[in-house]
């Protein structure tokens, strides 16, 4: 059975298996709408008493596929495909949280999940108080109030490369009854799986090592389906749901409430909804995962190690080096490797960032990581240009800052790149 199979198999041929004469990949079903022969089976559909394909903008084939496999690989019951990162957290959040509630969030987040939790949420209600994830238990506890539906955070920190303290999280969110989401993106499920650490629900760019090759934006939901959403801090999945005659989510769906609830309402309502291509080639990118993020975590290893003895590197940032303080994190929570992505100083500021950016030529200057080709960027002159320098030190973004997400090339190639980019800054 594909349930225990390896994560390197079920990323190959999880939850596919076709027929004989049937296509040996998942085709892509490239259809808004699907044919019906009687009333009675579009009412089921309606009721949510079945679950064949009725519209693209809920489900599509192509995209179960998919959302199947990665549900399977992160340990999940199910999983939502979404139109991007940010339409996966917001939903994972809009679909147990509504105006006068409250959300709890670690601080280390990626800068579109800040602004989306700082800026668009309180314009729906929905204040959200930050952490810093490094503060005890009992401190972080003074954050969570009455109306706190979850707890937020994600495995690797984006920038700032901090690795979560499962153990801690885990702790806080079960002590307070709430769920723990943890936005998995840098690590991918093959170097971490937030589900075993005790997470409730994990949320993906797919955009970045999923798809992995910068072809495709989306996103995905996945939940456990193990927390206990009958408590009197979550009615709407147990209460009665007008739009759907009545229907009560945890008493008709048990373990798979969570996800049904975010598919026939937000999906149904916002449309955020991945295209059939997009799903096609993020299952593709699942398949080779496991090989790349070994490549990439190697890879990144191999250039901090040597940044950390360049004499015009003043610092590195890479959860993998002995020296960074998430080290022991790492060991414990990403024993199979720290991912690609990696930040260091480069002597000579804002001048010299923007010269060795200019300066690569294997590794590509764009706005992207989680790439199998090499990625750079200066976020003090791009990315983070608007702010001040005091603004952007607030933000984590030092003018000497150089992030490089390390692609799958060979890493001599890599470190030959970076050191005459560095001799030219």
């Amino acid at each position: 059975m594909d349930q225990n199979w390896k994560i390197e198999t079920q990323a190959v041929q999880g939850n596919y298996a076709p027929k004989a004469a049937e296509p040996r990949t998942a085709a892509i079903c490239q259809s808004t709408t699907f044919k019906y022969d009687s009333a009675e089976h579009m009412a089921q559909l309606f009721d949510l008493d079945c679950a064949d394909p009725m519209y693209t903008r809920l489900g599509n084939p192509t995209t179960s596929v998919f959302e199947e496999k990665i549900a399977l690989m992160e340990g999940g019951v199910a999983a939502l495909a979404t139109s991007s990162g940010q339409a996966a957290s917001a939903v994972s959040i809009l679909n147990i949280c509504k105006a006068g509630q409250h959300v709890v969030s670690a601080s280390t987040l990626y800068g579109g999940t800040y602004s989306l939790f700082a800026n668009t949420l309180p314009k729906m209600g929905i204040e959200v108080s930050f952490v810093d994830p490094e503060n005890s238990i009992d401190e972080m506890k003074k954050a969570f109030r009455a109306d706190t539906r979850c707890l937020f955070a994600e495995t690797i920190g984006n920038p700032g490369l901090n690795i979560l303290d499962f153990e801690k999280f885990s702790a806080l969110a079960k002590e307070m009854g709430v769920p723990l989401i943890i936005d998995n993106t840098l690590a991918s499920p093959f170097l971490c799986r937030p589900l075993e650490l005790g997470a409730d629900i994990v949320v993906h760019s797919a955009t970045k090592y999923i798809d992995g090759h910068g072809t495709s934006v989306g996103g995905v939901v996945v939940d456990s389906g193990k927390f206990n959403w009958t408590s009197d801090r979550y009615p709407e999945l147990c209460e009665p749901d007008k739009s759907y005659h009545g229907l009560r989510y945890v008493e008709k769906f048990g373990p798979l409430a969570y996800i049904i609830k975010a598919r026939a309402q937000y999906m149904r309502d916002l449309g955020v909804t991945p295209a059939p291509q997009n799903s096609f080639l993020f299952n593709h990118g699942l398949t080779t995962l496991p090989l790349r993020m070994e490549r990439h975590s190697f890879n990144g290893l191999s250039l901090a190690k040597h940044l950390e003895k360049h004499s015009k590197v003043s610092w590195v940032n890479y959860p993998g080096l002995e020296s960074h303080p998430s080290f022991s994190a790492t060991q414990k929570y990403l024993p199979k490797g720290a991912s690609g992505v990696l930040t260091f100083g480069i002597k000579g500021g804002r001048e010299a960032g923007i010269k060795f950016m200019e300066a690569c030529k294997l590794i590509a200057m764009v706005v992207h990581v989680g790439d199998a080709r090499s990625c750079v960027l200066h976020p003090a002159s791009t990315t983070h240009r608007q702010l001040s320098e005091a603004e952007q030190k607030a933000s984590g973004v030092a003018p000497d800052l150089i992030r490089v997400s390390v692609g799958i090339e060979h890493i001599d190639d890599i470190i030959a790149d970076v050191d005459q980019a560095l001799a030219a800054s």
